[in-house]
């Protein structure tokens, strides 16, 4: 029997939780982030998980982590979220192209990673309700850098005893990732578009979550807060199966031998999916390098070549939307864990980021990161990846996906090194439809994204998915744009 996995706050609020409440809680209310005090390790052999489905992995290592979910309990979420409304067998394949394998995270129904994790939170966390007795309703209130409001809505849209509340930067996300999300069906769900960028989005949810006498006049109400952002260890933990998935899939078909190293690349705003690799890591994945790719705002690029993390610079707006962050939310627990699972030092470091904008680790802690290995890539160099790759092997990738292809190119030019390595895809190219088409040098200004979608289909073969189709004529609606100081009486409307 496996030992129980308790969670406890980064920044140090007393005392250990079992999973499914920190799954409900989504955040500490200290504002710190919920942590295991312990990774275990995978309890079958690598070679014995590489003959399971995808459904039987995330068995595999869900059950490890979520210690006080039943067996029956953990399956019946795991079943309901990986089904058909994935568009391939695989859940997440893997494709070969220019000496890369790109684990394909965006087979989903909204066409990015996040389906990965958020097909099963809503699943997670009634099942967490139920079991804790909690009679409130649960306001999911998440902000949104472009992928994780929709899938979140997706996932939450009229599930019973839920309500969803989703806000995201009104000029910071792509055509279709707005459409996307403003279009939206169920009772249930509100949208809502912010004067600023995401990283003020993400701040104004996480003051709306800490406020303890807030709080207390919802609890009167009937309702609690919780997140469906990375910051709640029910969206990590789904993203851990992924990478324990695609090593074992390449151990299957012969790429690598028992106990042979991989890297992985991960494309990185917030932090979390490379943070899922460095737990699978932990876990027994043999991962030699996880190297974080960042765009233009290169805050993580800067903390691993520095140890300073610095967010008191210009933001911005690229063409990989979901990377324009300058405060990476779950490099804390990364923080927490190289101080030695220290929350008063994580706690010492989140204050300085909060007065003055920055921190710096000392070189004990920055011994501890030699895993990892950061880079960034420029716009054009975005954009040359996605044609050069195109043009040489016909595979299409998106924005998010080119800055970590460049950044892994520019990786083995730089140490020469040609380990196996797993490129994480975390959209489809459809998403970012004018981007990719004025990257292969047919873009047209003239024309919308849906038109253009149909120009893309027709130059790279790829049938447009679903989830565009689906929401190019409609109905909007979510039309609400708030200034970022009313984002808390925005809330406040919805749940009135």
């Amino acid at each position: 029997m496996a030992k129980e996995v308790l969670y406890s706050s980064t920044r140090g609020a007393k005392g250990q939780i079992p999973a499914s409440l920190a799954i409900l809680k989504g955040l500490a209310p200290d504002g710190g982030l919920y942590v295991p005090d312990h990774i275990p390790a995978l309890e079958k052999s690598l070679r014995e998980i590489s003959q399971m489905s995808y459904q039987d992995v995330a068995y595999e290592v869900m059950k490890l982590l979520l210690t006080d979910y039943t067996e029956e309990e953990l399956k019946y979420c795991i079943s309901h979220a990986y089904d058909s409304k994935f568009d391939t067998e695989e859940i997440a394949p893997l494709a070969e192209a220019d000496g890369a394998f790109y684990l394909e995270l965006y087979h989903g129904a909204t066409i990015a990673f996040k389906d990965m994790a958020l097909s099963i939170l809503p699943y997670l966390m009634t099942t967490a309700a139920k079991k804790n007795d909690v009679k409130n309703e649960i306001v999911i209130l998440t902000a949104t850098s472009g992928d994780t409001g929709k899938a979140a809505l997706a996932g939450f849209a009229d599930v019973p005893g839920t309500r969803i509340i989703v806000f995201y930067p009104k000029h910071g996300v792509s055509p279709i990732q707005e459409q996307q999300m403003v279009t939206q069906k169920g009772d249930n769900t509100c949208v809502i578009g912010i004067e600023g960028n995401f990283d003020d989005a993400q701040t104004g949810v996480k003051k709306i979550f800490t406020d303890p006498e807030l709080a207390k006049e919802l609890d009167a109400k009937g309702f609690q807060f919780s997140s469906a952002n990375s910051i709640n260890i029910g969206r990590l933990v789904p993203q851990i199966v992924y990478y324990v998935y695609a090593y074992t899939r390449l151990l299957k078909e012969g790429r690598i031998a028992d106990n042979e190293a991989i890297n992985v690349v991960v494309p990185t705003g917030n932090f979390g999916n490379i943070l899922a690799a460095y737990y699978a890591k932990n876990m027994g994945v043999p991962i030699a390098k996880l190297i974080c790719a960042s765009n233009s705002n290169k805050v993580l690029f800067d903390f691993f070549q520095t140890g300073e993390y610095d967010r008191n610079r210009d933001f911005v707006l690229t063409s990989s939307p979901s990377m324009d962050i300058l405060i990476s939310s779950n490099l804390e627990r990364l923080i927490y864990h190289i101080a030695g699972d220290n929350a008063a030092k994580d706690a010492e470091y989140m204050g300085q980021l909060s007065s003055t904008g920055k921190y710096e680790i000392t070189d004990e802690m920055r011994s501890k990161l030699t895993d990892f290995f950061g880079g960034f890539a420029t716009e054009e160099e975005t954009w040359a990846t996605i044609k050069n790759v195109f043009d040489k092997t016909g595979y299409l990738m998106d924005t998010h996906t080119a800055v970590a292809s460049s950044v892994y190119n520019k990786y083995v030019e730089e140490t020469g090194d040609k380990t196996v390595t797993v490129i994480a895809s975390t959209a489809s190219p459809f998403k970012f439809t004018r981007s990719v088409m004025n990257a292969l040098g047919k873009g047209d200004d003239s024309k919308d994204d849906f038109a253009l979608a149909d120009e893309l289909s027709a130059v790279s073969g790829v049938e447009i998915p679903e989830a565009v189709s689906s929401i190019r004529t409609a109905k909007i609606r979510h039309n609400t744009v708030v200034d970022k100081a009313d984002m808390q009486k925005a809330v406040m409307n919805f749940l009135a």
